[in-house]
């Protein structure tokens, strides 16, 4: 049974996947502000420091989800996070989500730390599913997630409100036999 009370390092060859905390905020803040970054991840949200480093500094006391820090291993700079959420223990299933800031993106970094996450999910913490959402204008991320071992299921259509446009959203997943299948 998964415990998400535990708050693993994981490491690659790109990154490090380590707890985040408050301390990550000023690095973290650049993926809240930017606008090509919000719109990619559909979030309407509007955040301050102060919330952000009360939300951060309260993720290691969590026991239903897991937030790291996505630090580049080349320089040592936390550049994005990953998560596993929505945590669903009688289905042994989560959702997952990450986000970068604009000096993490298109350069692999986002693909290494989802094999990471996901190996994590699948070997240290027994779960069968691991879910995402990603939008239909998100081609790139939805590449990074298949070379990751995510599948689409289907399409949740028009799911999110976008500067007066609807925008699908394509379900995925990966499961526990199709990772061990693929390693």
């Amino acid at each position: 049974m998964a415990d998400f009370s535990h708050k693993p390092t994981l490491t690659g060859d790109l990154v490090v996947l380590r707890p985040v905390t408050e301390d990550d905020v000023p690095a973290l803040l650049p993926m809240f502000e930017d606008p090509e970054v919000t719109r990619l991840t559909g979030s309407h949200a509007r955040f301050d420091e102060p919330a952000l480093r009360r939300w951060y500094g309260s993720r290691a006391a969590t026991d239903d989800r897991l937030d790291l820090a996505v630090v580049e291993r080349a320089t040592g700079r936390v550049v994005g996070e990953a998560v596993l959420h929505e945590w669903d223990p009688a289905n042994e299933s989560c959702a997952f989500r990450i986000g970068f800031a604009p000096e993490g993106i298109g350069r692999g970094l986002g693909t290494e730390a989802t094999r990471l996450l996901l190996g994590h999910a699948f070997d240290a913490l027994g779960l069968y599913r691991v879910w995402l959402e990603v939008y239909a204008f998100n081609p790139r991320a939805r590449r990074a997630y298949e070379k990751a071992g995510f599948r689409p299921e289907g399409v949740l259509r028009g799911a999110l409100s976008w500067e007066g446009e609807r925008v699908d959203a394509t379900v995925m997943a990966a499961l526990a036999p199709e990772w061990t299948a693929r390693a």
